[in-house]
């Protein structure tokens, strides 16, 4: 039985998909156990609440708190110690639950989970991974998200090693291919930060630790070319928003050419199954749920905004890096590459960036 502590009030919707979301996903994971963190009155108000309420594999923990969108890292951690988020990664930190999830605060989420878990041996900084449709029919593994904005070559290593860790366990491919996210894919390309960690993912791959690609280009990301790219949050951060972008302005055409005056309707009908395929091989919420990696425990991101649809893909995600043994192969990795890591903690810290 995988147990998932969820913090039910985190998001932009808080309750409303955040139930929801939770019934549908126990009724299709029957191995599941949903530890649902968040304040009684609120969750009363929901009616899927009546149904989660008597569920022989859910169970209530009261929180008395909640962290808001707008909260800052401070308040956040400091006085919202009572708070759903929170007490939904204590469950994790005491061995309550495998893996804890929320839709909440960005940078409070990450903030907390550096305090209440701690952070791996060998990484100096957790970073946000998530998948992002590709032309190939799959997604590509991306990170960094937006936790860390400046990053040394090191950092950008340990990215890495955590990121074929986190396709590995899911996927189950034991050498993933590993990109470099740069202006081009010449060696000579990039500044000197990206031209160093270039160096240390070669060392990295003759090492046996990960498979190095080279360079790759932001398209790339979207082509396929490999199975995870590597930047830093600030660069990461704008493509996952432009990829959302995207998949919103596909939808968006969908619905308005079926607006239209009757021959575009007509044609809209007939390129119905091609356009529908091709929105829903972009959709955005099928890949919800962004993995914490770098901690000592399992933490993922729902986006803010997720609808009941996306948070239930999120739960899936969380779930499915439980099953395979997402910490433990994070730990081998980091373990198999310790000579190269090093230690970046001298480097510029930065707090937390916001995802949404």
């Amino acid at each position: 039985m995988i147990r998932l502590a969820v913090d039910v009030m985190g998001g932009d919707h808080g309750v409303r998909v955040t139930l929801p979301a939770c019934l549908a996903f126990l009724h299709r994971h029957e191995q599941a156990q949903l530890l649902l963190v968040g304040l009684p009155a609120a969750m009363a108000e929901v009616p899927a609440w009546a149904s989660l309420a008597s569920h022989p594999r859910c169970q209530l923990v009261e929180a008395q708190e909640v962290v808001d969108m707008d909260d800052p890292i401070e308040v956040a951690l400091r006085r919202k110690k009572n708070s759903s988020m929170r007490l939904a990664l204590q469950q994790v930190k005491d061995g309550a639950a495998d893996v804890a999830l929320s839709a909440g605060n960005t940078g409070a989420l990450m903030a907390i989970a550096r305090y209440v878990l701690k952070t791996l041996d060998g990484i100096d900084r957790p970073a946000i991974a998530t998948q992002l449709p590709n032309a190939a029919g799959s997604a590509t593994t991306v990170l960094d998200l937006g936790a860390n904005v400046d990053c040394s070559p090191e950092h950008l290593l340990q990215f890495a090693v955590m990121g074929s860790a986190l396709v590995s366990a899911i996927s189950g491919q034991e050498a993933p291919s590993v990109g470099l996210l740069n202006i081009g894919e010449e060696v000579i390309k990039g500044n000197e930060i990206i031209k160093k960690t270039a160096e240390l993912l070669r060392s990295a791959a003759k090492n046996g630790d990960l498979n190095f690609y080279g360079n790759v280009e932001g398209n790339d990301i979207f082509k396929g070319t490999t199975e995870i790219v590597v930047c830093d949050g600030f660069v990461g951060n704008v493509a996952l928003k432009a990829s959302e972008g995207l998949a919103k302005m596909i939808g968006d055409f969908i619905k308005e050419e079926f607006s239209r005056n009757i021959f575009t309707k007509i044609a809209a009908i007939v390129a119905l199954p091609v356009l529908t395929s091709f929105k829903n091989r972009v959709d955005h919420r099928r890949y919800n749920g962004a993995a914490l990696l770098g901690l000592r425990g399992l933490v993922f991101k729902s986006h803010g905004s997720a609808d009941a649809v996306a948070f239930e893909a999120a739960l899936t995600r969380a779930y499915d890096a439980a099953v395979h043994g997402l910490l433990d192969k994070v730990r081998q990795r980091i373990a198999h590459a310790a000579p190269l890591l090093g230690s970046a903690a001298a480097a510029p810290q930065t707090l937390p960036g916001q995802v949404g």
